[in-house]
């Protein structure tokens, strides 16, 4: 233990003291619940946190805050637990803030198309009190992930290639800073010209500018007609030319998510579909009855073009949501291909016209590197995954693994694409900020430094820690 961290264990045993005050019994210190808010589902290694606080509201939080200031202890914001990249992990200790309590929709305004949740509002949760008025909220990242954590990550997930990510989606936040004052980003107006836009500086800052408590969000009119359908295509590459084929044409497609042929072997073991263990698009038009119709049928002739087909779509709910929860599924399915491997799951997006080159050779590679790696992604807008699978006990097959991984990330970053396209940086993509952003890094880290002079807001995450 070095020096830098034996002073933050020791400052965080005097701020856990007065913490305890305000929280009592929400406030732990157990083995287990720290560990459970230290690592996530990958082979990230995590790192417990000193205590974690279970706050109920934005006045708690800043209690924690301002104590931690004092004692220098980092706080660190915890959600559901869902992101893939050590962003909830504790290096130096501290205390875990977990915000799954503030669990409160305060507000909506259907007139307007907005809401206001607490933090700790999920996803699901959002969308089923909002079924009823006729509304959704459609940043769908596959978890049932809080809004919280998705505007604190930027995520995005199927729909992003109609709707946007989090950063169009989140029209202003309530932040506790790191010296304890509280702020809110924006109003409700759709737009303003008013000042910095404090609101994109804080969606995907990771936790490490601020604690973001409250959530305005976007909302959209649930669409009369919603058809879903797959499509199976001969090769991966042919899958990714139909994609961009589909977007250039101006097609409105809502969801385009290509599958290789492992994630549909996957598919059809856990979810019990039967469908042809070949690359594969999962495919949703929003409209009109007669639009939806329409955008199917012109996707469908792409597809034949390029050898793909047939498109089997359906506007059943009940079928819809079948296709759709096995997509959600993908992580846990082919997790059960490989019982007794660690996952290694990372993403990577290029832009559009790249997609089919980038997500070839990354094919390609796997194969030469010998290592199981299923592929699926965002298509519609370039993103990619590669979930890849290791024995942490076998030396060569995790350097094959890192060399593959590294590989990947400098492919898409030498295609003008970036290293993550919604997983974020957390602790497991520090080292490839400065080859995709150069010069821009020292001012990233001059931002942290004005708003984070003491490095308390989950250091260790997108920056390297000085």
């Amino acid at each position: 233990m070095n020096i830098q961290t034996r002073t933050r264990r020791n400052s965080s045993a005097q701020a856990i003291a007065e913490i305890r005050e305000t929280l009592g019994d929400r406030l732990s210190t157990s083995q287990a619940v720290c560990e459970q808010h230290g690592k996530d589902q990958t082979w990230n290694p995590g790192a417990p946190p000193d205590a974690v606080a279970f706050v109920r509201d934005t006045g708690e939080v800043q209690k924690i805050v301002r104590i931690c200031d004092r004692y220098e202890t980092p706080v660190i914001a915890y959600g559901t637990g869902t992101s893939l990249e050590g962003h909830f992990s504790a290096p130096f200790g501290g205390i875990s803030v977990d915000l799954s309590g503030m669990n409160r929709v305060l507000e909506v305004n259907a007139e307007d198309l907005d809401c206001r949740v607490e933090a700790g509002v999920t996803r699901k949760q959002l969308n089923n009190e909002l079924r009823h008025q006729g509304l959704f909220f459609p940043i769908d990242p596959g978890a049932d992930a809080s809004l919280g954590g998705m505007a604190a990550t930027r995520a995005s997930g199927t729909n992003a290639v109609r709707y946007g990510t989090m950063r169009e989606n989140v029209l202003n936040l309530t932040a506790v800073m790191a010296n304890g004052e509280i702020i809110r980003t924006a109003s409700r107006a759709r737009k303003s010209s008013a000042g910095y836009d404090l609101t994109r500086l804080l969606v995907g800052s990771e936790g490490t500018l601020g604690v973001i408590t409250e959530v305005g969000l976007k909302l959209y009119g649930i669409p009369e007609s919603i058809a879903a359908g797959v499509c199976p295509f001969p090769t991966l590459e042919a899958a990714c030319r139909a994609v961009i084929a589909t977007i250039q044409s101006g097609i409105p497609v809502a969801r385009i998510e290509l599958v290789d042929h492992l994630h549909v072997r996957a598919f059809n073991i856990y979810s019990k579909l039967e469908l042809k263990e070949v690359p594969t698009l999962f495919v949703e038009f929003h409209g009109t009855a007669a639009s939806t119709r329409e955008q199917s049928e012109s996707f469908g002739a792409i597809a034949e073009e390029l050898g793909g087909g047939p498109f089997d779509w359906a506007t059943r709910e009940e079928d819809r949501q079948r296709l759709w929860q096995a997509r959600h599924d993908a992580f846990w399915a082919t997790r059960a291909l490989m019982p007794g491997k660690e996952v290694f799951a990372t993403d990577v997006c290029v832009p559009i016209s790249r997609l089919a080159e980038c997500v070839k050779e990354t094919q390609e590679d796997l194969e030469r590197s010998g290592l199981f790696g299923p592929i699926v992604g965002h298509a519609g807008d370039g993103n990619f995954h590669t979930v890849l699978y290791c024995d942490v006990n076998d030396p060569g097959e995790v350097e094959r693994v890192r060399g593959f991984y590294e590989r990947m990330i400098h492919r898409a970053i030498a295609m003008e694409g970036t290293c993550t396209g919604e997983h974020g940086v957390g602790v497991g993509k520090v080292k490839f900020l400065d080859t995709e952003h150069g010069p821009a890094v020292a001012f990233m880290r001059a931002i942290k430094t004005a708003l984070d002079p003491k490095n308390i807001m989950n250091p260790g995450k997108i920056l390297p820690s000085n």
